[in-house]
This record gives structure tokens, sequence and C-alpha cells, in this order.
């Protein structure tokens, strides 16, 4: 891959990952989350504020354990992605949770700044057990 393509992927996949890009940024609707709405489920909807951020939180980390880990193996799919209830146990879970997951963000963006890592390779880890992939 030319230096000027590499640079320019390595930017939007940064981009993608933090500004937004084709969805909503995380600090913007995780910051307008109202705490008394975190555990309820919107009408017509399958899912919780806090289901959705441990879903993202836990797939987020799937991935990032992935790709770093020849050992890992990924939690059975789909129920190990999903949390056991509706709402947060507690302010302090929320407050983890969202931690945890800027964290992970964080660590997926981070080889893609240094432009000596090898931005494209195949993945010597294959097929990942226990995901439909």
């Amino acid at each position: 891959m030319r230096k000027d393509s590499d640079r320019a992927l390595r930017q939007h996949l940064i981009y993608l990952l933090t500004d937004g890009g084709a969805h909503a940024k995380f600090e913007v609707v995780i910051a307008a989350i109202p705490a008394k709405l975190r555990g309820q489920t919107p009408a017509a909807m399958p899912h919780s504020p806090w289901m959705l951020l441990e879903h993202m939180r836990i797939a987020q980390w799937d991935i990032l354990e992935f790709s770093r880990n020849p050992k890992y193996k990924s939690p059975v799919w789909p129920e190990s992605y999903w949390p056991p209830t509706e709402a947060p146990p507690n302010a302090a879970a929320w407050n983890e949770s969202v931690k945890n997951f800027r964290k992970d963000l964080k660590s997926l963006g981070e080889p893609n700044r240094e432009p000596r890592n090898r931005f494209v390779r195949q993945n010597p880890l294959g097929r990942r057990p226990n995901h439909p992939s």
C-alpha cells in the first residue's frame, strides 16, 4: 500500500472509531442519557441503554482481545454478549462500563496511529470460534 493511501486509511479508521462517521458519537450519546432512563427499554425497542452499552463494550473488548491474544477464546454467541439484566445494578456499574468502553476504544485506535505498524495484513488467528463469521 502506498504511504499516502496508508495514511489516509489510518486517519479514516480513527475518524470512524472516534468522531462518529456513519453513527452518533459515543460521548455525545452517553452524556445525553439521564440516569433514570439507563435501565428502561423504550416502547417498541428491544433493549435498554444499559443493555446496548454493555453489548457494545463486550463486543468491542472481544474484537480487541481477539486481535492481540492468540490464545483468546471468544464468549459464546450471542448470549454472552448481552448483560443479564435490563438495568445496571447501580451507578458505579454504569460508570465502570463507560470507562472500560472508552479505554478499549482508545486501545483499538492506538496501533492505527503508528505508521510503523503494518495496517493491512492477514490476521494469523483466522476464524473466530463461537462466532458466526
